[in-house]
């Protein structure tokens, strides 16, 4: 198999096998070690069950498991330490761009504020937020799928399947039954 000029890559995955079997990309060393490190730190709390006793006690299995995790992810260090780092390719430019980010960072600020504001204002901030990024088109179209995205999402989730989501700051439950109220549903 041939090793892809990252400067004419065309965006496809290269994660088929054999795609890049002959060097690394950036990033690829440190993920390595960091499962290394997720899988000693596994086996850790699995020995904090109860120990290596014997083979029928609780924590014979998790174990097993993570010391198999570990001993994965050490040879795949080992093996992709061995590798020559990739030439034309960057960890910022091609691995981790910038949006990508700006997402995750989107995504921990929706998380963080889903509780204090509620539902409805996280997720219409977060909706325009992104759609304005990801579509790099005007206000009126990003206003429209946003908020229209929302009201689709609400509907179809808090009056359909009746789910309940944080009210936050606004009144949502004085609401609904407002409109039930207008409905003729005094009950």
């Amino acid at each position: 198999m041939t090793t892809p000029v990252p400067e004419h890559h065309d965006g496809t995955s290269d994660a088929t096998p054999g795609g890049y079997e002959n060097d690394r990309r950036p990033g690829e060393l440190g993920f390595a070690l960091f499962m290394l490190a997720a899988s000693l730190g596994l086996l850790w709390s699995a020995y904090d069950i109860s120990g290596f006793e014997a083979l029928s006690a609780p924590g014979a299995i998790p174990m097993a498991t993570t010391l198999a995790m570990v001993i994965t992810a050490l040879i795949i260090a080992l093996r992709t330490a061995r590798l020559p780092l990739i030439r034309g390719e960057g960890f910022v430019k091609d691995i981790l761009p910038g949006t990508v980010v700006v997402m995750t960072l989107f995504l921990i600020a929706y998380a963080l504020l889903l509780r204090p504001l509620g539902f409805l204002p996280t997720s219409a901030l977060f909706l325009v937020a992104a759609v304005k990024l990801l579509s790099g088109r005007g206000w009126a179209f990003t206003l429209t799928v946003s908020l229209g995205s929302l009201v689709a999402i609400w509907l179809i989730f808090r009056i359909v399947f009746s789910v309940l989501m944080p009210a936050g700051i606004v009144p949502e439950a004085e609401f609904i039954q407002m409109f039930r109220n207008l409905l003729g549903g005094k009950a």
